[in-house]
């Protein structure tokens, strides 16, 4: 054997949607074979999806995952492909690689190191598999055993391992022993979600094991939003001998794609044969070595696909990144679920505005990569979509807002809230809330005795006014069954400056993995420049020019955020330090010296830490009640899957008296 065609596949699961999961992979294997594909990787848990949580552990998933591997096993004759899927071995629950060759099962390889940190949660879930074991194993309960453990394959001359996602972000990799074993393929089936600077960790290991192991390694991955709060990114990979042969396309709204390449076997075995870095084993692998009969056909030639959009080589890649990666969060959140659009509280604001553009930016995404009739099928559910008569019109069918007055509401802030929606071609209403307000201020007075006053009662008054605008938004939502979307950030989240049901209120919560400094430069980017392809929305204009305000105190106290906070650049900083860092309040005053010291004195700085390690601990309760927000870097602020906190706390009061000290004493 000289070369052999592979390929990697990135695919949009959803956890348990067995017929919808079956689809995608057999289209993925017809794809290959119209491609000449002779080695097709699918991604990690292809079969169940991986996000299927606890339902891992339950008897009815293990079974129907052999039963839909049974189903597919037929479509992989003259191929060798893998597929992923949880295995029940010996009362254990493994994550497991199928490696099925020309309609048959070869073996089983368990992951060996479980991912454990962050989102990540598979030690609840999983058995690591240790290294150098191997047993066998019924999988579909025939009575026909097939081997499962730390294997290689010998598939007709060409010898495949495997290193499952996290085994290759670890330093004893996998991939070590088996060049050490002259490995040829190294098949890494992924479920890696998208952060921002991701990608080129990815592209090191996997160019980098090709270069060190003198092999050619195939890399696959998830695409879309497939459970909820993670988004996958695609971004199949492709290298030999440490070099790129192919890139997949990314953040795509396809239910798959497929990345090919042509492997030169042969030279790889003369670059290990040649290279002083290679020293193999001199024992016989026998015995960890699966050998299977498989004809290979020599592939015709063609030219190998290194897939860059024109976005992901723009100086402004991290505002195109999070454009396609919450629009595509959105879409699928939107046609998963069976809703029919999505509603929007606007208040003339950054991150309400924020989120409104984003829906519209998924459908005008969608609609330019899918085109409009593909696009419309994908959510034949909605309504009198198809009757929608341009994208325009599509929007408006599928994105509601509205505008919710007070008394202390602007005429700035309506118009600036009308604008957007007009520029993006949204559904606004004008809603006046006002009586509602007034309304409840009097059953307070009345319970109280006492009348309500800005000087005695100022949280409670603003409140209520963020609070009197859930109902009217969750009706609206309601009626046309939609999703509402909550408006809050990471900033806001990271101290509580947000309304418990009010602008948390909503099911899904696009943007709360986002800090406002970099949500206010997006918005600026999106007015003057948008995504490639695209273009701006200039009707932002109005938002990006207001200083941040909640606008619930009376207009004359000309209230804004970073008077109740602190500058938000400077919050973001403080939140990064203490929370993703781990430093405490002294280490954090040194840290800002350091970054702002030519800004901010510490008479400034040091009130402004205290105050951001005691909302911290104050408002962790609001963070657990956040409706489910996208993870859009590594370091981000969810309870439910990142950033375990406790609700009840000592508040850093030791903590926070050194900082004081350390302010009153000399930099």
């Amino acid at each position: 054997m000289n070369r052999v065609r592979v390929a990697a596949a990135i695919l949009n699961q959803t956890p348990l949607a067995w017929d919808g999961n079956v689809a995608n992979v057999l289209g993925a294997i017809d794809d290959a074979r119209r491609d000449g594909v002779q080695v097709l990787c699918l991604p990690e848990m292809c079969l169940t999806g991986y996000g299927c949580e606890d339902a891992f552990l339950s008897q009815d998933v293990i079974a129907g995952a052999r039963e839909v591997l049974r189903e597919v096993l037929p479509a992989t004759a003259d191929m060798v492909v893998s597929l992923g899927l949880p295995v029940l071995h010996r009362n254990r629950v493994y994550n497991g690689a199928c490696l099925c060759v020309d309609g048959r099962i070869a073996g089983v390889v368990p992951k060996r190191y479980l991912a454990a940190s962050g989102i990540h949660y598979e030690p609840r879930w999983f058995t690591a598999w240790p290294e150098g074991r191997r047993s066998t194993i019924d999988l579909l309960e025939d009575d026909e055993r097939v081997p499962i453990g730390d294997l290689q394959f010998d598939v007709g001359g060409l010898r495949i391992g495997f290193e499952i996602c996290e085994d290759a972000w670890v330093a004893s990799r996998p991939g070590r022993l088996l060049a050490q074993r002259g490995i040829d393929l190294i098949l890494n089936p992924s479920a890696s979600h998208f952060a921002f600077g991701k990608l080129e960790v990815r592209r090191g290991f996997v160019v980098e094991g090709s270069r060190a192991f003198a092999c050619g390694y195939v890399y696959s991955n998830l695409l879309g939003n497939e459970s909820g709060r993670a988004i996958y990114d695609g971004g199949a990979l492709i290298a030999s001998g440490g070099t790129l042969l192919a890139t997949g396309p990314r953040l795509g709204f396809v239910d798959r794609a497929i990345t090919s390449a042509v492997i030169d076997v042969a030279r790889n075995r003369m670059n290990q044969a040649t290279s002083a870095e290679f020293v193999p084993e001199t024992v016989d692998v026998a015995a960890d070595e699966v050998r299977v009969a498989f004809a290979h056909a020599d592939p015709a030639a063609s030219a190998e696909r290194i897939e860059t959009a024109d976005w992901e080589t723009s100086a402004t890649l991290k505002e195109e990144e999070f454009t396609r990666a919450v629009a595509l969060g959105l879409f699928d959140y939107v046609r998963k679920s069976r809703s029919w659009g999505f509603c929007v509280s606007l208040s003339g604001g950054a991150d309400s505005a924020a989120v409104a553009c984003l829906v519209a930016l998924s459908v005008r995404l969608g609609t330019a990569e899918l085109g409009r009739k593909a696009f419309l099928e994908k959510l034949a559910h909605v309504p009198k979509l198809g009757e929608a008569a341009d994208e325009r019109a599509m929007i408006a069918r599928l994105l509601t807002c509205a505008y919710q007055a007070t008394a202390n509401s602007s005429e700035r802030t309506r118009e600036a809230a009308r604008a957007v929606a007009d520029g993006i071609g949204a559904t606004f209403h004008v809603l006046d809330v006002d009586a509602l307000v007034q309304g409840y201020i009097a059953l307070g007075e009345s319970a109280l005795g006492r009348p309500l006053t800005w000087e005695t009662d100022d949280l409670a008054l603003q409140n209520v006014q963020a609070r009197v605008r859930a109902p009217s938004i969750w009706l609206l939502a309601n009626v046309r069954n939609a999703l509402l979307l909550a408006t809050s950030n990471r900033s806001e989240a990271a101290v509580g400056y947000a309304t418990m049901d009010g602008d948390t209120a909503g099911g899904v919560s696009p943007i709360a993995g986002i800090d406002k400094a970099f949500l206010r430069e997006w918005l600026r980017w999106l007015e003057a420049d948008g995504p490639r392809g695209l273009g701006p929305v200039p009707s932002l204009a109005a938002v990006n020019a207001q200083t941040p305000t909640a606008e619930l105190r009376p207009q004359e106290s000309f209230q804004t955020d970073e008077d109740d906070l602190m500058p938000y650049d400077l919050l973001d900083a403080i939140e990064r330090a203490a929370i993703r860092d781990k430093k405490g309040p002294v280490e954090v005053l040194r840290v800002m010296r350091a970054q702002f010291g030519e800004r901010f004195e510490d008479a400034q700085l040091v009130p402004w830490i205290e105050r951001f390690f005691k909302l911290w601990c104050r408002n962790q309760w609001k963070r657990e009640r956040y409706a489910p927000s996208f993870h859009l870097d590594d370091a981000n602020l969810d309870p439910k899957t990142w950033c375990r906190f406790p609700i009840l706390s000592g508040g850093f009061e030791r903590e926070l008296r050194a900082l004081r000290d350390a302010g009153e004493a000399p930099a």
